[in-house]
């Protein structure tokens, strides 16, 4: 099966009007960044990876629940990274993340789940809007995404609902740097989900936010209730005011526990975001009937087991054993994004390749080595990704396909590929994922 399927037309001719402008993104660094093709899913693929992924994400929210009720607060800072200031209101438990987005390899030894973003996942214009029209529009094959606008609607209308019922009933604010055009388009297309569920929600870029302790959160005078917020939770606890000093990020926390403001994506999704969260789920499961002391019962069932057997893949705290069974691995950054902070170790031992991101300024480049370096690791067995070659506006690239799933709710909600290099960095290219029909 050819994966990937050029439309038959130039960006020029794709990118105008509407598609133009809401996603003006689709050149980034210089380069291309959404392509004129469509990456092709088998009816056999796409199923398999719809139901996996729910798998995963009921196997994430068990393991939640276990370290938000059981584990102590030194296990939650020191192994998960958790910042201190964090810890109480990752424990507050809400009934959905808001969006998430599992990253997928499809290897020759079948799927494997590598990473979940349950945080700030972005790529949903790129899914939910462009794959939908490139796949009506100019393909004979339905759009990898139809359901996922539907899923928004319901979880963002459940944990807005969830919010109303604890007291939370004024304004809502969606806010990104607004200089940030990737972020800025992610966060109006949640703002606009919010509206239509009928809620009168605004765009506040970050910087217009203003915080009275033991008060609230203001925006433009008024009392922001729930606040979505495409900026991390592990960059934001350690924001302070550059004159002042005043911690910004520990006091909007603290209203957080206060019961004075809710969070979307809420505070637990720091817990899952940390990739030490891998390497705890796979201690779970090498210890899961040891679970039944602390629970009374195992905490995962036999279905469970056999998903992580077959989507997770071996993950530690320590690279011990990858070296002793000669096993090649990946190193991964607790707060990883876009690929960096991440290197790839052969059956040696021996690190082959790692990725620092595309930075262009050599101060920032530094910086972002230095931030990066400078994380506590987990340690992944390593699989082999998809080859696939691509036609761009420089030629054929050959690459390595990563297929983001999104669950939203609980529910698989539509898939996002990206093409890049052996590590999938920021300068990956994004084709629309579509869907075989039946024949």
């Amino acid at each position: 099966m050819q994966r990937v399927i050029p439309l038959g037309l130039t960006a020029v001719e794709l990118f105008q009007g509407e598609l133009a402008e809401r996603l003006p993104y689709h050149r980034m660094y210089g380069k291309q960044y959404c392509l004129p093709s469509v990456t092709l899913y088998a009816r056999n693929e796409y199923e398999e990876l719809r139901n996996a992924s729910e798998l995963v994400d009921r196997i994430y929210w068990k393991a939640l629940r276990f370290a938000q009720r059981c584990l102590p607060d030194q296990f939650l800072s020191a192994q998960l990274g958790i910042h201190p200031s964090l810890v109480d209101t990752a424990r507050i438990e809400t009934p959905a993340h808001g969006l998430s987005r599992q990253d997928w390899i499809l290897s020759a030894d079948g799927m494997k789940c590598i990473e979940n973003n349950t945080d700030t996942p972005s790529g949903v214009p790129e899914a939910a809007y462009l794959g939908n029209i490139v796949a009506g529009r100019y393909t004979p094959y339905r759009s990898a995404a139809t359901g996922m606008r539907d899923c928004m609607l319901e979880a963002f209308g459940e944990l807005i609902r969830h919010y109303r019922e604890a007291g939370l009933d004024g304004m809502i604010a969606c806010s990104s740097y607004d200089w940030h055009l990737e972020d800025k388009c992610n966060t109006d297309y949640v703002l606009d989900v919010i509206r239509e569920l009928g809620h009168d929600a605004v765009y506040v870029p970050l910087d217009q936010l203003e915080i009275i302790p033991g008060d609230g959160l203001y925006a433009g005078g008024k009392r922001v209730a729930i606040l979505y917020r495409l900026y991390p939770l592990e960059y934001l606890i350690h924001d302070t005011d550059a004159d002042s000093g005043f911690k910004v990020g520990e006091a909007l926390i603290e209203l957080v526990a206060e019961g004075k403001l809710g969070l979307i994506n809420p505070p637990q999704s720091a817990i899952t975001q940390s990739k030490g969260f891998m390497a705890l789920i796979w201690a779970l499961y090498e210890r899961n009937d040891l679970s039944s002391d602390v629970l009374g019962h195992p905490l995962f069932d036999a279905g469970e087991l056999d998903a992580i057997r077959a989507y997770l893949l071996p993950t530690y705290f320590e690279n011990t054993v990858f070296l002793q069974e000669h096993i090649p691995f990946v190193a991964k950054g607790y707060w990883g994004r876009e690929g960096k902070g991440t290197a790839l170790y052969g059956a040696d031992g021996l690190m082959e390749q790692d990725e620092w991101g595309n930075q262009e300024d050599a101060e920032e480049a530094e910086e972002t080595k230095q931030y990066y370096s400078g994380q506590p690791k987990v340690y992944q067995q390593r699989v082999p990704m998809e080859n696939t070659t691509v036609q761009t506006e420089t030629g054929l690239y050959e690459g390595y396909l990563l297929t983001g799933a999104y669950i939203i709710g609980g529910r698989f909600a539509g898939l996002l590929p990206r093409i890049g290099g052996v590590i999938t960095g920021d300068m990956a290219y994004f084709c629309p994922a579509v869907v075989q029909q039946d024949e």
